[in-house]
């Protein structure tokens, strides 16, 4: 089964007995626990292979700061069985050619070692290592077999949390692509409009500019860009760049390299590489410095970045959606943001319209968000009068789309009843526009006919957004016709 979407199927998700993650480290620290005492151990540790780097999953003995950088460890024992497979003992590491001018060796007095190679699929994804500092007799050459058998059970558990942090992740983003595609509401003209444009670039990795006021629902759209195209899988990282210090701004999207400035206390990755092969989303674009705008542009031309203080480059594949509540275009007529940036942006742009630009959408939106909160608090879902419902399209609601998602959150939890009434919205406006000297039939037209106007004439799309019958909208409508219509 798959459930349709704007611009793809979202795959159902299933369930299946899954054992906890927090049960495989256990299992992970049992091992390690079992090994340093049946070994007679010093120190203990499991390590695995993370890319390029080291990384100690769980220790015994170590202090934190060790376990992080293996410093007090044997890297050069730990590479050697890495980069062969093949299982390393060493009675007397000082005495060892191999090993005894290795700095760990000689500065902790580490005597007998024995490390083990972790495989999954004939591939070597860690070690298990374990180290005396007071017996040079503690480890033998049957104890390869034993450590082994270790070995085999951790890499078992290991690979198993992996999938699970796969799994997880990818459940995460299902989660997420659900709720970015339920919360964009809309049968309006203008509505549909932006999904047509979206449908034409969702698949793609052109950069797309989102325009349209505060509230209208850009980083929805980015979200659902991002999660119903191809680079699902991978990350979806997002920036607010209004109002942020040119360099803490800097340092978030590019990173930095240690002692680079004070505070720097160690390197740091940037928004852009944890982005590298997904979606980054830059909220209010327009707003970013003349030097953040000339580093952006070299990420969009050349797919490199460079962090703070650092000589080296660093490449990235990054789809670029930006949003601003400005024109940008006057942006640049202004002199304040550059213009071939603006191009590289603005491949294809898409306009959110404002609320009172979709009026249209107002019930569809409202009843939405009432199903929310009837989820939300396992209660029945209220509904709105007529006159709360005509106070609603009658305002002209600057804050769109998240102003009356808060106006129905608040009068659903201040009214007491099951049907919302004007004084329950706290909009004075609305409230006096709603209040005027018109009968219960004068609003009944007022929003049908405005609905009608909003969805282009369709009737067919007017009864499925006022949610009454077709029948019944013929029968309104004949109603109300004047003479000579």
């Amino acid at each position: 089964m798959a459930e349709k979407t704007l611009g793809g199927v979202i795959p159902t998700a299933t369930t299946s007995t899954v054992i906890p993650r927090q049960d495989i480290v256990r299992l992970r620290d049992t091992l390690l626990d079992w090994a340093l005492d049946m070994m007679s151990a010093d120190r203990a540790a499991l390590i695995h292979i993370e890319g390029s780097a080291l990384k100690v999953v769980a220790s015994r003995n170590l202090s934190d700061e060790s376990a992080r950088d293996l410093t007090d460890l044997s890297t050069s024992v730990v590479r050697q069985v890495l980069g062969t497979g093949v299982p390393l003992l060493t009675h007397d590491a000082q005495a060892d050619p191999r090993f005894g001018q290795a700095a760990s060796v000689i500065l902790h007095q580490i005597t007998s070692i024995i490390c083990v190679p972790m495989f999954h699929e004939q591939t070597v994804i860690g070690v298990i290592y374990l180290d005396s500092r007071r017996n040079r007799s503690r480890f033998t050459d049957e104890n390869i077999e034993f450590v082994s058998t270790f070995a085999k059970v951790a890499a078992l558990a290991s690979d198993y949390a992996k999938s699970y942090d796969e799994v997880n992740q990818q459940l995460q983003q299902l989660r997420q692509m659900n709720w970015a595609r339920e919360k964009i509401v809309g049968q309006s003209p203008k509505m549909q409009e932006v999904f047509n444009l979206m449908r034409r670039v969702m698949n793609s990795d052109i950069s797309v500019l989102l325009e349209g006021e505060s509230g209208t629902g850009k980083e929805l759209v980015a979200q659902a860009l991002h999660y119903d195209g191809p680079r699902r899988d991978r990350p979806f990282v997002t920036q607010f760049c209004g109002n942020l210090a040119e360099s803490l701004l800097e340092s978030e999207l590019f990173g930095h390299k240690k002692g680079s400035f004070t505070g720097a206390i160690s390197d740091k990755k940037g928004l852009f590489e944890i982005a590298d092969g997904g979606s980054f989303f830059l909220d209010e674009i327009a707003d970013i410095s003349p030097t953040i705008q000339t580093k952006l542009l070299r990420v969009l031309q050349d797919g490199e970045i460079r962090r703070v203080g650092d000589t080296d480059s660093h490449r990235v594949n990054v789809r670029i959606i930006s949003a601003t509540n400005k024109s940008l275009k006057g942006e640049v007529e202004a002199g304040n943001f550059r213009e071939d940036l603006y191009y590289r942006l603005n491949v294809i742009s898409i306009h959110l319209p404002a609320l009172r630009e979709r009026i249209g959408d107002i019930p569809l939106l409202v009843n939405h968000f009432l199903r929310e909160l009837a989820h939300k608090t396992k209660t029945g879902q209220k509904r709105l009068s007529p006159r709360a419902m005509q106070a609603l399209v009658n305002y002209q609601w600057p804050g769109n789309v998240r102003e009356l998602q808060n106006t129905i959150e608040r009068s659903h939890l201040l009214s007491e009843g099951d049907i919302i009434e004007v004084h329950d919205l706290f909009i004075p406006e609305a409230e006096r526009l709603a209040l005027k000297s018109k009968t219960l039939k004068d609003y009944e037209r007022d929003v049908v006919l405005r609905v009608l106007k909003e969805c282009g004439g369709n009737k067919t799309m007017t009864a499925e957004t006022l949610d009454v019958s077709l029948r019944w909208l013929h029968y309104k409508l004949n109603e109300w016709k004047q003479p000579g219509d």
